[in-house]
């Protein structure tokens, strides 16, 4: 799981990123067939996540990367070892995306089955953020991974969508949410992605909303609080050992992207090669294949 020193590689989708553990696993997954090779896999999730410990960002990693992966597994499992803590969580990640209702009474149980575990409460906040509910029901789920893991990343995502204006949000709402989080946040933090992810995503809304807005995308990162961004991660991101978390190269991937977009791809030539060619489909997904797309402005 070294995210430098790598030799680059022929770009592919890579849903496990650098963590060579859980691409075993995701691997074996891929090849089972029948009941005898679905135990094999069950065994296999069951020692990785075991043996994950209490790094809860990277818990949270293969937790989200195997409920996409295995559905069907993490059904088994749940069904064969229905008291398991493991095995809770990751069906409540799946059932967050298929019945939210009943994920969050999995996720209860998967939060008291090991309570220092901020998981099944993030799972809970994407239940409830698929569900729309209210930011009064989300406050208190909130609160509960704040206490776990007070810069939980895949958390502070959640949240980022949830307030955006496609959600139950808006602009403003956005806006206040990250100088609040930018004011206090460590550097460092897993959470350090969020500004260059909010802007992405209204690059994307101007692109996509068509028009003017489409049209003044053309100058849309030459806008004075966004060219620092790029140059502060630009910066820092590349140097060895800065970026430690489960996701550094999604998020290495998409400073990537937005240099690319930005017109600065020189720039952005060692951030690509520290990716090592393995490619997360957002936000490369959004201009059509996302292999595609990395491997047409690596090269551009």
């Amino acid at each position: 799981m070294a995210l430098f020193g790598r030799t680059q590689r022929t770009p592919r989708l890579a849903p496990e990123l650098d963590d060579t553990a859980l691409g075993r696993v995701l691997r074996s997954i891929a090849s089972t067939r029948g009941p005898g090779p679905q135990d094999l896999a069950i065994a296999q999730m069951e020692r990785l996540l075991r043996d994950t410990g209490e790094d809860w960002d990277r818990r949270c990693h293969r937790v989200t990367v195997l409920a996409q992966a295995a559905p069907a597994h993490a059904r088994g499992w749940r069904g064969r070892r229905p008291d398991d803590p493991h095995a809770l969580v990751l069906h409540a990640w799946c059932e967050a995306a298929t019945d939210p209702r009943a994920a969050l009474a999995t996720c209860r149980l998967a939060a008291d089955a090991l309570p220092a575990d901020p998981t099944p409460w993030v799972a809970a906040l994407a239940a409830l953020r698929r569900l729309g509910r209210p930011s009064t029901e989300l406050a208190h789920v909130w609160q509960e991974i704040s206490a776990r893991d007070p810069w939980h990343r895949e958390a502070h995502l959640q949240v980022l969508g949830y307030l955006s204006p496609e959600e139950q949000g808006s602009q403003a709402a956005l806006r206040e949410f990250l100088d609040d989080i930018i004011a206090v946040m460590p550097p460092q933090s897993p959470t350090g992605c969020l500004p260059l992810t909010a802007a992405v995503r209204q690059y994307h809304r101007d692109l996509d909303g068509g028009g003017v807005r489409a049209l003044a995308t053309s100058r849309y990162w030459s806008q004075p609080h966004l060219v620092p961004l790029l140059d502060h991660a630009l910066r820092h991101w590349p140097q060895p050992g800065y970026l430690r978390h489960a996701a550094a190269v999604a998020d290495m991937g998409l400073l990537a992207y937005a240099l690319a977009r930005a017109g600065r791809g020189s720039e952005a030539v060692p951030v690509f090669t520290a990716t090592g060619g393995l490619v997360a489909a957002w936000p490369w997904e959004h201009d059509g294949d996302p292999v595609e797309r990395y491997t047409y402005w690596n090269r551009v």
